[in-house]
C-alpha cells in the first residue's frame, strides 16, 4: 500500500451516529476484507478498497463482482441494487483513497506491527473524527488504542466469515474508546442487519474465546492418533449438530491463522487448553495452512477450493473390519428414556428385541413409550402404520435379564454409574451365551471396567448412542485393549444396519464428543464467573457467528447441570489438566438443586408445565 503523506482533508460533519458512517474504507482485501465490503456495499454504503498491490485490488473487485452476482440470483438483491452497488465501490493500492472515510476497518494479517504501521498512516490521514476499527480477534485493542494519536476513536470490530452470511459482529471498546464511538459502529451493525455483542478486549473475545480451545482439543487428539480426522469431524457434526467438524474448520480459518490467535490466546490465559497443538505449527511451518494452500489437516482439489480429495498416500485399512459375528436378535437392558429410544431403533430395523428392566411394569412401561414415540412418527408421515405395527410387535418387554439368554447383542442402557453397570455386566456374563457381544451405552465411565466384571472382556465393546435414539445419527463405538476385533466389527456391522453413523475411538473419559464439548461448555461458564459476557451474549455469539444449533447455556439447561459436572468431574480425573476443573458457578448450581429444565431452574428459570 501506498502510504504517502496526503494533504490535509477538507473538514467534514462529525461522525457521531451510523447514519455519519456512509464512507467506509476497507483496509485489507482478501476474504474477510472483501466479504465486509460486499455486506457493506449491500446496505448502501459507500466502500473504497485498499490492499497491498493494484493486482490484489483488481482481484478483489472482481471477486465482489462474483460475490454480488451470485447475491442477484439467489434473490438477496436486484440486478438494479448489484449495479448501484458496485458503483458505489473503488479499490486501489492507496492508502490515501481511505482520507475521506467516516469509518475505517483494517482486516490485514494478523500481525501487530503490520496493524501497527497501517494506523499510524491512518492517524495522519484521516479526520480527528473519524472512527478506526480492528478486525483482529487476536491481538490487543487496547495497545493499538494506546499506540494512536486518537485512542478515543479506535475500537475493534469483528466480523465472521463469511461475513455476508454470519450475523454477528463482536463489538470489542478498550479503556480508552469513546462511548460515541462504540454507539455509531453498534448502530451500523444494527443497519447491516448483524447483531452485535459488546465485549471486552482479551484474546479470542466470545466467539473465538470458546471455539479456538474446541479446535485446538480436536487437533491435538487427531494428533494423538485417538481418532481418525474423518471420525472426529463426524462426531461433532452429527452428535452435536455443527456445521463443520473441527479440522475441517481449521482448514477454512487458516491453520497458521488459528496457531496464531491460540498463541495469544495463551499468552494471556496460561491455560493448557489454549497451548497450540504442536501439529498446528508442523502444518503451518510446512505451508500446509488449509484451503488457501490446498492442503491442510485435508487435501483440496486446488488452493482455495472447498472440494476434498484423497490424499496422495491412502493410509491402510484398519483393523477389524471383518464381517463381525451375526446378529439376529438384541437385548435391551433399562427403562428409561435412552434404552427405549435404542430399543425403538432396533426394532424399526428388523430385529426381534428383548426389553428387559428390573420389574416387568417397568418394561411394559417402556414399551408404552416407545409406542407413543413410534404414533408420532406416523403422524409426521416418517413410518407408514404397518412398519409402525411391525416395530411394535418386535419388541418383548422383560422383568428379568433371564431373557436375554438366546440374544447375540446385548446393549446395557442403565443409570451412568460404574458400580450398577459392572454389577449388570456381571449378570450378563452368566445370563447370555457365548459369543455374544456385551455392549455399553456409557458416556463417560470406562468400558474396561464393564469389560472386567465379565469372564470374557473380548466380548465387551462401547456403544454409545446420543440422545434422543431415534433421531441422532451418531454412535461413538469404543474398543479396549482387550476386545476382538469381530466383536468391534459386529458393532459397526450392526451400526449400519440401524442406519447410524459409527465412528471409532478408544476408551478413555469423555470419547470423542463429550471430551471435545465439555471443556467448551466449562470456558462458557468460566466467562459469565469472570463477569467477561452474558449469558445472553455468549449464547447469541456461539450460534450467530459459530453456527451451533444451540447456545452452550441452553445446551447446559438442556442436558442437566447435575450430568454435565459429572462429565466435567470425570474428564478432570482422568486427564489432570488444571484447566478442566469445573467451574466453580456450575458446582454450586448443582449444590443448589438448579440442575436444569428438569427442575425448573438452571442458568435460566423455566415455566413449569
Amino acid at each position: 500500500m501506498d502510504r504517502q503523506s496526503a494533504p490535509e482533508p477538507a473538514s467534514q460533519p462529525t461522525a457521531g451516529s451510523a447514519n455519519s458512517l456512509e464512507h467506509i474504507a476497507v483496509i485489507g482485501l482478501g476474504t474477510m476484507g472483501t466479504g465486509i465490503a460486499e455486506v457493506l456495499l449491500c446496505a448502501g454504503r459507500r466502500v473504497t478498497g485498499v490492499d497491498i498491490s493494484d493486482a490484489a485490488a483488481a482481484r478483489a473487485t472482481a471477486a465482489l463482482e462474483a460475490a454480488t452476482a451470485r447475491a442477484v440470483a439467489r434473490g438477496r438483491i436486484t440486478e438494479e441494487q448489484r449495479a448501484a452497488a458496485l458503483a458505489r465501490f473503488s479499490a486501489s493500492a492507496d492508502l490515501r483513497t481511505a482520507a475521506g472515510a467516516d469509518l475505517v476497518i483494517e482486516v490485514v494479517p494478523e500481525n501487530y506491527e503490520l496493524k501497527h504501521e497501517v494506523f499510524t498512516a491512518l492517524d495522519a490521514l484521516v479526520r480527528p473524527e473519524t472512527i478506526l476499527a480492528t478486525g483482529t480477534n487476536a491481538l490487543s485493542v487496547t495497545r493499538l488504542a494506546a499506540d494512536s494519536a486518537r485512542p478515543e476513536r479506535v475500537l475493534g470490530l469483528h466480523f465472521f466469515n463469511p461475513a455476508p452470511a454470519m450475523r454477528l459482529i463482536e463489538v470489542v471498546s478498550s479503556v480508552l474508546t469513546a462511548p460515541a464511538a462504540v454507539a455509531a459502529v453498534t448502530q451500523l451493525a444494527r443497519e447491516l442487519g448483524k447483531e452485535p455483542v459488546a465485549v471486552g478486549d482479551r484474546p479470542g473475545f466470545v466467539a473465538d474465546g470458546l471455539l479456538f480451545g474446541y479446535l485446538n482439543q480436536a487437533a491435538a487428539m487427531y494428533e494423538s492418533r485417538y481418532a481418525s480426522r474423518e471420525d472426529i469431524d463426524a462426531a461433532m457434526k452429527l452428535g452435536c449438530g455443527l456445521p463443520m467438524g473441527p479440522l475441517a474448520l481449521l482448514d477454512l480459518i487458516g491453520v497458521d491463522t488459528a496457531r496464531t490467535v491460540l498463541e495469544a490466546m495463551y499468552a494471556a490465559s496460561h491455560d493448557r487448553l489454549h497451548a497450540p497443538a504442536p501439529i498446528l505449527g508442523q502444518l503451518a511451518a510446512a505451508g500446509l495452512t488449509g484451503r488457501k494452500a490446498g492442503r491442510g489437516f485435508y487435501t483440496y482439489q486446488e488452493p482455495g477450493s472447498p472440494v476434498v480429495v484423497p490424499d496422495a498416500v491412502t493410509p491402510a485399512p484398519a483393523a477389524g473390519r471383518d464381517a463381525g459375528r451375526p446378529v439376529r436378535a438384541v437385548g435391551v437392558a433399562g427403562s428409561g428414556t435412552m434404552a427405549s429410544g435404542i430399543a425403538e431403533v432396533f426394532a424399526k430395523a428388523g430385529y426381534p428385541v428383548v426389553l428387559a428392566a428390573r420389574s416387568l411394569a417397568k418394561a411394559d412401561a417402556a414399551k408404552e413409550r416407545i409406542a407413543k414415540s413410534l404414533a408420532r412418527s406416523v403422524a409426521k408421515g416418517r413410518l407408514t402404520e404397518r412398519e409402525r405395527q411391525a416395530a411394535l410387535d418386535a419388541i418383548a418387554p422383560a422383568g428379568s435379564l433371564d431373557a436375554f439368554a438366546e440374544v447375540d447383542l446385548a446393549v446395557e442402557a442403565v443409570a451412568e454409574d460404574l458400580e450398577i453397570k459392572r454389577e449388570l455386566f456381571a449378570e450378563l456374563d452368566k445370563v447370555c451365551r457365548p459369543g455374544a457381544v456385551l455392549a455399553t451405552t456409557t458416556s463417560s465411565l470406562p468400558v474396561i471396567a464393564c469389560a472386567r466384571a465379565t469372564s470374557r472382556p473380548q466380548d465387551v465393546v462401547g456403544m454409545h448412542f446420543f440422545n434422543p435414539a431415534p433421531a441422532m445419527k451418531l454412535v461413538e463405538v469404543v474398543r479396549t485393549v482387550l476386545t476382538a476385533d469381530d466383536a468391534h466389527a459386529t458393532v459397526r456391522a450392526v451400526c449400519a444396519a440401524v442406519h447410524k453413523h459409527p465412528v471409532e475411538c478408544g476408551d478413555r473419559a469423555g470419547f470423542i464428543v463429550n471430551a471435545l464439548l465439555f471443556p467448551y461448555l466449562n470456558n462458557a461458564i468460566k466467562m459469565v464467573q469472570e463477569h467477561y459476557a452474558s449469558l445472553d451474549d455468549i449464547d447469541a455469539a456461539m450460534k450467530l457467528g459459530g453456527g451451533y444449533p444451540m447456545g452452550p447455556f441452553e445446551l447446559l439447561d438442556v442436558v442437566g447441570l447435575d450430568v454435565s459436572l459429572a462429565i466435567e468431574r470425570v474428564l478432570h480425573r482422568e486427564f489432570r489438566d488444571p484447566g478442566l476443573a469445573p467451574a466453580p458457578l456450575l458446582e454450586h448450581l448443582v449444590a443448589a438443586g438448579c440442575l436444569g429444565r428438569k427442575t425448573g431452574r438452571g442458568f435460566r428459570e423455566y415455566a413449569r408445565a
